[in-house]
């Protein structure tokens, strides 16, 4: 069952940005925060492929156990900071972390899918629009909290840890993933924009028409880049991100990283999944995609993270306690 703690005042989505409210987003990046995740929200899902069955819970419960390492579970009560449509907290309780949930993120249009996906996997998961640096929930409230490709989003990430451990209950647990390194970064964007530069070029040619999704489609993809760019804000290098978590107050810190042959192939196949029609890319596509990517995390787990310094790697986690009161 889930429902809004607001009960229906949260501001509504605004899916379709006006070139107006885009130009006045290039300099606010917190507007471009609603209106870039806004216009992503009903989409999102199938854009990065995500899915609430044993894929994704695998996914998740992996990314939480290789940063967080073992721990007694369930916790009672998780909170999701920038949830998006949920990936990360619904997957995560699915995987047994957690029984109950509440979701937070600045777009109206991700709290709506997020909560309509914990609806229709029955979980007890309620929701607010909010802002990261400024939590609407009490002092020591959760006894977890996570989030997924969110730091980079948050203008003060340190102010945003400090509410994190506001929230916390003594002794509770921070966990977040997805987060670009700084290196990782750099090559990753490098081939995000190789492959749709090749891809929508190559498409223009006669006999490939049927590969080129409508210059609309193209077109509206673009002017979301432009606010990708203004919502994409920070870049980590691990040891700092530990450091910015000790010095919010935390406990207990530890950063890990993890892809690197993963993503140089995941973005190049994530960029050219967006640059063609869906209809285009059958079940073999998927298969190769979602093989190739497991295939090269084993390599990286156990081959190459024992060579390659841990900057390099494209995804930092990190993870943190609340101290316990003296």
């Amino acid at each position: 069952m889930t429902a809004s703690p607001k009960d229906g005042m949260d501001p509504a989505p605004n899916p379709h940005a006006t070139a107006e409210e885009v130009e006045a987003a290039l300099k606010d990046t917190k507007l471009a925060q609603v209106l870039y995740h806004d216009w992503e929200a009903e989409t999102y899902d199938d854009k990065w492929s995500i899915s609430y069955d044993e894929r994704c819970i695998d996914y998740a419960r992996g990314r939480f156990d290789a940063v967080a390492g073992d721990q007694p579970l369930p916790y009672e009560r998780a909170l999701e900071l920038g949830c998006g449509t949920g990936f990360f907290l619904l997957n995560l309780m699915q995987g047994g972390v957690a029984k109950t949930g509440s979701v937070t993120d600045l777009s109206p249009g991700m709290v709506k899918v997020a909560l309509r996906n914990a609806e229709g996997l029955g979980l007890p998961v309620d929701g607010r629009v909010a802002d990261a640096e400024t939590i609407p929930y009490e002092d020591n409230t959760f006894d977890l909290v996570v989030g997924h490709a969110v730091l980079h989003h948050i203008p003060d990430v340190e102010q945003s840890l400090r509410e994190v451990l506001r929230v916390l209950k003594p002794g509770g647990r921070f966990v977040f993933a997805g987060e670009p390194t700084t290196i990782g970064n750099f090559y990753a964007r490098w081939l995000g924009r190789a492959t749709w530069e090749a891809t929508t070029r190559v498409t223009k040619l006669p006999f490939l028409a049927d590969w080129r999704r409508p210059q609309a489609e193209l077109d509206e993809s673009s002017r979301a880049a432009a606010l990708e760019a203004v919502v994409d804000l920070h870049t980590f290098d691990p040891t700092d991100l530990e450091n910015m978590a000790k010095s919010a107050g935390a406990t207990q810190v530890h950063a890990a990283t993890e892809e690197f042959a993963a993503a140089l192939l995941g973005w190049p196949v994530r960029t050219f999944e967006a640059a063609v029609p869906p209809e285009k890319l059958g079940w073999g596509w998927g298969r190769f995609a979602f093989g190739g990517w497991k295939t090269l995390s084993w390599v990286d787990e156990k081959v190459l993270k024992h060579v390659v310094p841990r900057g390099f790697f494209y995804n930092v986690m990190i993870t943190g306690v609340k101290p316990e009161p003296k």
